[in-house]
């Protein structure tokens, strides 16, 4: 971890339109002001995968308003845990990081009923981080 109390997790997968942006915001959600959260994308889409966004509000987390972000070297860099979710060699590896592959099927094109069981296994994984970094997720 940074020498900073607060660890960064960065979540990266190809487009930044729906595994990623889950993690963050259930991240986001759950950490509170206790972790710095950012997301990206290797190669980003134009918008947030529509069903995700429904799949979230389901579970009162709005993302309504969070736009698909191009991964960087600095991104990386300034992160503490770095979680990849599908997008192989394009995210670049920094010695001192602490890198994990959460393999977790992509929603694209899926409508919100496949999306939800996507969501719910990214939230067991975002608690089982928290729990990791020491971290007391909020009610």
């Amino acid at each position: 971890m940074s020498a900073s109390a607060t660890p960064s997790v960065l979540f990266v997968c190809v487009h930044n339109a729906g595994r990623s942006q889950m993690a963050a915001a259930f991240l986001t959600h759950l950490g509170g002001t206790r972790v710095q959260v950012r997301s990206a994308g290797s190669a980003p889409a134009d918008t947030v995968n529509p069903a995700v966004v429904e799949a979230l509000a389901e579970v009162g987390i709005d993302i309504s308003t969070e736009t698909p972000k191009v991964l960087t070297t600095e991104a990386v860099q300034s992160s503490d845990v770095v979680i990849t979710m599908g997008c192989g060699d394009a995210c670049p590896y920094f010695p001192g990081k602490r890198y994990l592959d959460w393999q977790l099927e992509d929603p694209a094109g899926q409508g919100v009923a496949a999306v939800r069981p996507i969501r719910d296994e990214i939230e067991r994984r975002i608690r089982g981080l928290l729990a990791d970094l020491g971290i007391e997720p909020a009610a």
